[in-house]
């Protein structure tokens, strides 16, 4: 039996922690489960999923729909196109099957990348090899989730990059129902000896095809977002403190003009695969506390203050304790308030 290999190539960096990330897992379980319910796609179709930050994984590895289970997804530092994509052509070597004098191989594999921010590494020699070695190989949809995106990127990778408008939890929905229709579609492709790639019709309300772009070559920090890693002081859980630029209007001497600042989106807890997922680029980026707008309790113990900064220049977070403990280097002190401002140290994005 030929199959049909899906594979998700999703970008889990610090800006899509939170709403974003969850509803991307809401959406490949559903996709999973209108998959299991279809003739053509329980014959065809194999599925893995590979995570990508700093660092990428292989989540799950490429099965049959009937043995796949949803994955929960990590979340880590930095936005390592590069790594991805070669993980992605390393799983694609070790697994597909190709044609032979002796064999039918598999049909195109169908890949479909999911980011929403801007490469933190150099992808110049992984992207020669994607196009010599795979682009011709596969079928690659790759979709911006936001405006943000690096889109300069996206087009060198394929002819197929869309837009998602993710402005609210339907719009989600019906984007995971395109998602769905396109692999059923492509799954009767190939059942009727097609070419086993058919997207859905496009609602240009939920994905839009994006037909040229021109960008600056993209920052080593994904400027979108301000993240920061914290730890909980009583139990040393990491978890992160999100902020999303945004522009204020301010009016000095009657003069108007906007203010960039970021303001707080949440914090979120993680778990130590973060670290896993994190790139090994130090990358110094500082932001000041005077652009920060909102700052956060502790999302692991509730302490009223989630954006304590130590000597050492990590943050974590404080309560009505006398003395406080870092939880990343040990150091014992005593915390209040004052003046002025503070550069901290933001991760990559």
């Amino acid at each position: 039996m030929r199959r049909l290999p899906i594979y998700f190539l999703i970008d889990v960096s610090e800006s899509m922690v939170g709403d974003p990330i969850q509803l991307v897992e809401e959406g490949l379980a559903t996709i999973i489960r209108e998959l299991k319910s279809d003739p053509y796609a329980l014959e065809t179709v194999y599925v893995s999923i590979i995570a990508f930050a700093g660092q990428a994984q292989t989540i799950v590895p490429l099965q049959d729909v009937i043995s796949f289970y949803p994955p929960k997804f990590p979340v880590g530092s930095g936005t390592s196109f590069g790594a991805g994509l070669g993980h992605l052509m390393y799983e694609l070597r070790r697994n597909i099957i190709k044609t032979t004098a002796d064999q039918k191989g598999d049909w195109k594999p169908i890949i479909f990348l999911f980011t929403d921010g801007v490469p933190t590494d150099d992808t110049k020699s992984v992207l020669a090899e994607w196009k010599s070695n795979w682009q011709r190989q596969t079928n690659l949809v790759a979709i911006s989730f936001g405006a943000e995106t690096d889109l300069r990127l996206l087009r060198e990778l394929t002819d197929n990059v869309l837009m998602f408008n993710n402005t609210t939890t339907q719009s989600y929905k019906d984007f995971f129902k395109w998602v769905t229709a396109s692999i059923k579609t492509s799954s009767v492709s190939v059942d009727a000896n097609g070419s086993g790639f058919e997207l859905a019709k496009l609602n240009d309300d939920v994905v839009a095809k994006v037909d040229s772009t021109v960008t600056l070559p993209p920052p080593m920090v994904d400027s979108n977002f301000a993240v920061f890693a914290a730890k909980c002081q009583n139990n040393k859980r990491p978890y992160l403190i999100k902020y999303k630029r945004t522009a204020t209007p301010s009016n000095v001497g009657g003069l108007n003009f906007d203010t960039l600042s970021y303001r707080l989106t949440g914090a979120y807890p993680v778990d130590n695969s973060y670290f896993e997922l994190t790139g090994d680029a130090q990358v110094v980026n500082k932001v000041s506390t005077e652009e920060l707008v909102g700052f956060p309790s502790c999302p692991c113990c509730g302490n009223q203050y989630g954006f304590s900064v130590c000597s050492c220049g990590k943050v974590h977070c404080t309560g009505g304790e006398e003395v406080t403990t870092c939880p990343w280097c040990g150091n014992q002190g005593r915390y209040g308030f004052g003046e002025g401002h503070i550069d901290i140290n933001r991760t990559q994005g």
